[in-house]
C-alpha cells in the first residue's frame, strides 16, 4: 500500500518525541505532508522541507498558541486534512502517597492538549472533504493497574472525548478515533522497567502504521473507535 496518504496534510502534536518522530517518518513514506508541533524547540536534526514542517514552542494547553500553529500549517500546506494528538505524559505513583497536583498535570498533558489542539484544528479540518482525528489514549483507560490512577483517568477522558466528538461530527465527513497502546517500546520505558520483556511491547513504528491506517481512505467507515494496540502485553 505505497503512498497510502498521498496528498494529505497531517498535523502531529508531540511531534519531536519518540512516537511523534516515528509517525512523521511513516506518514512521509506514505506520501503525506507532515507538520510536527511540540512545546520544545525544534531539534537541530529536524530540518524543514517542502513536505515537513517542524514547529517548536507550541503550547497546546493555550488556545491562542494552538490556533496560531494551525494557521501556520494551513498557510504552508494550503489545507489540513488530519490531526494526530500524540502530545501527552505519564506518571506512576500510589494514590495514598501521591500528590493531587499529579491529577492536574495529567489532565493538562493528556486531555487539555488533545482538546485544545482539536478545537484549533477543527475549522481547518471541516474544509477537508475527508478529514481525520486520531488521539492517543491507553489500555489503562479501560482497566487501570496500581499507581496509574491519575494517568488512567486522563486517558479515559481522551477516550470519552473521542467517542463524543465522533458522534458530533459523523455526518460531516470527519472521522474521530483513538488508539489505546499498552507499553510503547521507548528508551525511557526500557530504563524504567529494565527487567521486562521488551519484545512484548509495542514498537513506535508499528503503532505509527496503525495510526496511518486510521488516517487512510480504507478506514473511512471507522469512527468513534478506541482501538487497543497491546502487542503481547
Amino acid at each position: 500500500m505505497a503512498h497510502l496518504l498521498k496528498g494529505r496534510s497531517v498535523v502531529v502534536t508531540g511531534g519531536f518525541g519518540i512516537l511523534g518522530r516515528a509517525l512523521a517518518v511513516y506518514l512521509l513514506e506514505q506520501g503525506a505532508r507532515v507538520a510536527a508541533l511540540d512545546l520544545s524547540a525544534v531539534p537541530v536534526d529536524l530540518q524543514a522541507s517542502e513536505d515537513f514542517l517542524p514547529l517548536g514552542g507550541v503550547d497546546l494547553t493555550d488556545p491562542v498558541s494552538a490556533g496560531d500553529a494551525m494557521a501556520q500549517v494551513s498557510s504552508a500546506f494550503g489545507h489540513i486534512d488530519s490531526l494526530v494528538n500524540v502530545a501527552g505524559g505519564f506518571a506512576w505513583e500510589p494514590f495514598e502517597t501521591g500528590a493531587l497536583e499529579t491529577w492536574d498535570r495529567m489532565y493538562q498533558m493528556n486531555v487539555r492538549t488533545t482538546v485544545t489542539a482539536t478545537h484549533a484544528a477543527l475549522p481547518h479540518l471541516l474544509t477537508s472533504a475527508d478529514a481525520r482525528v486520531v488521539s492517543i489514549s491507553a489500555v489503562a483507560a479501560g482497566k487501570a493497574g496500581m499507581g496509574v490512577s491519575a494517568y488512567a483517568a486522563a486517558k479515559a477522558g481522551v477516550s470519552r472525548f473521542t467517542e463524543s466528538l465522533a458522534e458530533e461530527l459523523k455526518a460531516r465527513s470527519v472521522t474521530v478515533n483513538a488508539v489505546m497502546p499498552s507499553i510503547i517500546d521507548t528508551p525511557a520505558n526500557r530504563a524504567d522497567m529494565p527487567d521486562e520483556d521488551f519484545s512484548s511491547w509495542v514498537a513506535p513504528s508499528s503503532l505509527a502504521a496503525v495510526i496511518g491506517f486510521l488516517l487512510s481512505d480504507q478506514a473511512a467507515v471507522i469512527t468513534g473507535a478506541c482501538l487497543p494496540v497491546t502487542g503481547k502485553v
